[in-house]
């Protein structure tokens, strides 16, 4: 089954950030800025779709109303995005189909676990995951949280250096942007004056001796983000 996913936002940066992010971690991603153009994305590919995410304001309808009329015609999983608190819009949500229900604000790093979590009861992203990423010298154990050097001793990883690293070996060679790191690491964009993640690479770089002017794992990538450029080999053991 494919890994194709509708999401219908009337926001274009929220948008623009759900399909960065989730086409980072493998994911087919189409778009819809409201109801109409949802339904018209929808009957299109229908028959290709691994989950549908609705919001539930939209400026011609509601995520009530298109929740109702995908479950007429499919039993695709169902995630609701909201801006209330209010209980009822997620038991009226729940009850119309719905698979599962987010409140905004949110991050994207919390969409995606509830994305991984509904593929996996159905069947989607079964397979096992890489425990091992090696790398120059390198090997990463996403089991133990580890990462050993060539002459097998451990290097000390904070939980942030770890979940950094981690991101950068699953995505060798894509040029990553610096607010996609940041919520990886933190739950949230970077600001324009927060300089946090650099410093943390700087520590992340001293930690797999890539310091110096010029490093050559971690490179930065002027006005784009870093760009992991390791030759990465992943094994499940």
């Amino acid at each position: 089954m494919t890994r194709k996913i509708l999401i219908v936002d009337d926001d274009q940066k929220t948008r623009t950030l759900l399909k960065a992010y989730l086409e980072k971690n493998q994911y087919e991603v189409r778009l819809a800025h409201d109801g109409a153009a949802f339904m018209t994305e929808f009957q299109r590919f229908a028959d290709e779709l691994s989950l549908v995410i609705l919001d539930v304001m939209l400026p011609d309808t509601d995520g009530f109303a298109l929740c109702k009329a995908v479950r007429r015609k499919s039993n695709v999983p169902v995630i609701m995005l909201t801006a209330s608190s209010d209980e009822t819009d997620r038991v009226v949500g729940l009850e119309l189909g719905a698979d599962d229900y987010i409140a905004k604000p949110y991050s994207p790093r919390e969409l995606l676990a509830r994305i991984k979590a509904i593929h996996r009861r159905i069947g989607i992203d079964s397979s096992a995951a890489p425990r091992y990423y090696r790398f120059s010298g390198f090997t990463l154990d996403t089991v133990e949280r580890t990462l050993t050097d060539s002459a097998g001793a451990i290097v000390a990883l904070t939980g942030m250096d770890y979940q950094l690293l981690k991101y950068f070996v699953e995505h060798p060679g894509d040029v990553l942007d610096r607010n996609v790191l940041c919520e990886e690491t933190r739950g949230r964009d970077a600001g324009p004056l927060d300089r946090s993640l650099d410093v943390q690479i700087s520590k992340l770089r001293l930690r797999l001796n890539d310091g110096g002017r010029q490093p050559h794992l971690i490179k930065t990538v002027r006005g784009a983000g870093y760009v992991f450029s390791a030759d990465v080999s992943a094994a499940a053991a």
